[in-house]
């Protein structure tokens, strides 16, 4: 992999500088960053595998718990009780109270409104038009324009005119003082800080750009080159966990267990099986002739004794023992 793989830079103080830190600043962070891709590459996997195998089932079976408890019911309930409740009772209620509303307040309040208050209102009309508009211009409105044309007006023209005067003043006193303190803060605080900007701040900040841009560079090119490493190792890993544990296991289940398994199927279980089966069909047919026998000397006695031995046949039909 080739390390020095990147923009070339002009020749000058930055493009050297930035060749000179690019391979040691691109070994260190590779150094750095391949076990924490390493550890976030194994990370990813184990999430992958725990969101597969565990989280998504238990999401789907609290999903399902969820509308099973949550869901469903507020659905019957809302179909089968709100919905018959509001069409059967509110609705009719609603109409009930509506009419009882209207007939109630707004009939009477439209009775009031048009025979009480609608005439009150234009004698009111007729009262303020007739008497208190003539009354009041009478004794405010002609007393009040002539105070603001000989006494308000020539008083507001005079504090006018000495406003400007003032205004003129405080603006030339206003761009004087800007002035003086315009030249003050440039000379004493604006060309100190513009100097500084420029020797000192302005050459720091490209050196400081030109390591962050490097160092960010070597990032990505040592997250890519740690991504390769982690898969290598990542493969080895899974090489070696085959060929030491999954093949002998194989190996040994195919070789050594099988026939193992197989010869003692053949010699030890089905055997022990077929003399376990002739032992119960023994057992079976030894239980069957006690029973004959029973029956034989039971009927014996009776006949003995006098008795009736009972219907012919009866308990004395053998069942013949089937064959295999």
């Amino acid at each position: 992999m080739d390390l020095e793989k990147g923009p070339r830079e002009e020749p000058g103080g930055e493009g050297r500088l930035a060749v000179a830190l690019r391979v040691p600043v691109r070994i260190v962070v590779l150094v750095l960053v391949v076990p924490v891709r390493m550890v976030w590459d194994a990370l990813v996997v184990a999430g992958r595998f725990l969101g597969d195998r565990m989280f998504r089932p238990v999401g789907r079976a609290l999903l399902w718990v969820g509308r099973a408890v949550l869901v469903w019911p507020f659905v019957a309930l809302w179909r089968w009780v709100l919905v018959p409740l509001w069409r059967w009772v509110l609705v009719p209620l609603g109409v009930a109270l509506r009419w009882l509303g209207t007939v109630l307040v707004v009939v009477p309040a439209a009775a009031l409104y048009r025979w009480v208050l609608t005439p009150l209102g234009h004698a009111a009309v007729w009262f303020c038009a007739r008497v208190l508009t003539p009354l009041g211009r009478g004794l405010f409105v002609v007393p009040a324009v002539w105070l603001y044309r000989w006494v308000l007006t020539p008083v507001g023209h005079a504090l006018l005119w000495c406003g400007r005067g003032l205004a003129w003043l405080g603006s030339l006193l206003v761009t004087g003082i800007g002035a003086a303190l315009y030249w003050t803060v440039r000379v004493l605080v604006v060309l100190p800080v513009y100097a500084v900007w420029r020797r000192l701040l302005a050459p720091v900040g490209r050196a400081l750009a030109v390591v962050a841009r490097e160092v960010g560079a070597a990032f990505g090119h040592a997250w890519r080159i740690a991504g390769y490493i982690s898969l290598a190792v990542g493969r080895a890993l899974a090489a070696f966990f085959r060929w030491t544990l999954v093949k002998p296991a194989r190996w040994v289940y195919r070789t050594v267990l099988t026939p193992v398994g197989h010869a003692v199927r053949d010699a030890v279980l089905r055997p022990v099986a077929e003399a376990a089966r002739s032992v119960g069909r023994v057992t079976r047919d030894a239980l069957r002739s006690v029973r004959v026998t029973a029956r034989q000397v039971r009927r014996d006695v009776r006949r003995a004794l006098g008795m009736p031995a009972g219907p012919a046949g009866i308990g004395t039909r053998e069942k013949r023992p089937a064959g295999r």
